[in-house]
């Protein structure tokens, strides 16, 4: 594989390396901790017969499991292990966290092609028969993914902030219960959204 890339699995929750910081990363792992959630409540069901329990090992990690590894700190590392260890006999639950964890190091790569190599290997592997249904999902997500994946380290843009907008102008409408006139609805989407300077406001000829 091409640069210093290496794609693992394996191990014991909290031995991934410290990730750098994401921020500015277009996508979080959103789909990659609703797998790994899944594949907790799956374990959970399969080796106790019930819905998760507050006293139940699996159901206690459910917080853990999904924040991010650079987030846990020595305690969080050892409590997520050891409940781990208790509701996790097969090693399902970590393995799914470990896809997890590695899915979110595609955004810590600065070159394409090195990226893409790392997201076609990841791909391959996730899908191998001997990982858990969930990782193997995921992996067939970012294998119909990958081209979009690999454009955005390319270009380092998203769709984040139209979103967002996009986001707040509903909010104003479903607050509003609609606007009968588009003037109005404008002025207060521009109001909410746009962070006017109110400084302005007097030199302003209506």
């Amino acid at each position: 594989m091409r640069g210093n890339v290496h794609v693992r699995f394996g191990g014991r929750a909290g031995e991934t390396h410290p990730p750098k910081d994401r921020q500015g990363a277009p996508a979080r792992s959103h789909h990659a901790n609703s797998k790994l959630d899944e594949c907790r409540r799956r374990v959970q069901n399969e080796t106790l017969g019930h819905r998760g329990r507050k006293d139940d090992p699996l159901y206690r990690s459910r917080r853990l499991l999904t924040k991010g590894h650079e987030r846990l700190d020595k305690t969080g590392e050892k409590k997520l292990t050891s409940l781990l260890e208790a509701g996790d006999p097969h090693g399902e639950v970590r393995m799914t966290w470990h896809a997890k964890e590695t899915v979110r190091g595609i955004y810590d790569l600065d070159d394409p092609i090195v990226a893409a190599a790392y997201v076609d290997e990841l791909a391959d592997n996730m899908r191998d028969p001997s990982m858990p249904v969930e990782v193997r999902s995921l992996g067939a997500t970012l294998r119909r993914w990958r081209d979009l994946i690999v454009a955005w380290h390319e270009a380092r843009v998203s769709n984040g902030p139209t979103e967002a907008i996009n986001n707040l102008i509903k909010r104003i409408k479903r607050v509003a219960f609609g606007f009968t006139r588009h003037r109005n609805y404008r002025i207060r989407a521009l109001l909410y959204a746009g962070r006017p300077n109110w400084d302005l406001l007097a030199t302003i000829t209506p």
